[in-house]
């Protein structure tokens, strides 16, 4: 429950009320509640007020919500693509390192060094495997919360908005 519509918002943010950024503490009640829906379920948002307004606020108080989760979304797509772009570049610098630390250690270093040729050769292996980390890293795991995160936006973005009146106004 919400004493009124101005609780949902920032109030430090002098944005017209549609473009309001929600309150931080609402906004994570709401994002942890979705979080709690299966991945293929539409949650609908149900606000209920203390101070109801003499004229519905719920138009306004959707388009405010549709609009504040539309932009996350689009933000956290933005940071999305720019991960992938880092990880691409990561790849083709770890790619890049590996081959070099592979031809050194086959042709570069003789056999004929002993044991410490022998020791610089797998240390020049080890090396070029572990310059792979980061790219392996980013494809294979740093990209799920964002999606997952993005997902969840573009729900509450979409979500119905029902606002309701205190009992007995």
């Amino acid at each position: 429950m919400v004493r009124d519509t101005h609780a949902l918002f920032n109030t430090l943010d002098p944005s017209p009320f549609k473009e309001k950024d929600l309150d931080d503490d609402a906004e994570e009640f709401i994002v942890g509640w979705a979080r709690e829906f299966p991945p293929d379920a539409q949650p609908a948002l149900r606000i209920h007020l203390k101070e109801y307004p003499a004229n519905d606020p719920t138009p306004m108080i959707a388009e405010s919500i549709h609009n504040y989760f539309g932009y996350r979304a689009r933000l956290i797509e933005m940071d999305l693509r720019q991960l992938m772009r880092q990880a691409r570049t990561s790849l083709l610098i770890g790619l890049s390192f590996l081959a070099g630390c592979f031809f050194a250690s086959r042709y570069l270093l003789s056999a004929e060094l002993g044991t410490w040729g022998g020791l610089l050769r797998e240390s020049l292996t080890i090396a070029g495997w572990v310059a792979m980390w980061r790219p392996m890293q980013l494809y294979l795991y740093d990209w799920w919360p964002l999606k997952r995160r993005s997902r969840i936006y573009r729900k509450l973005g979409q979500a119905p908005v029902e606002v309701v009146p205190p009992e007995g106004a």
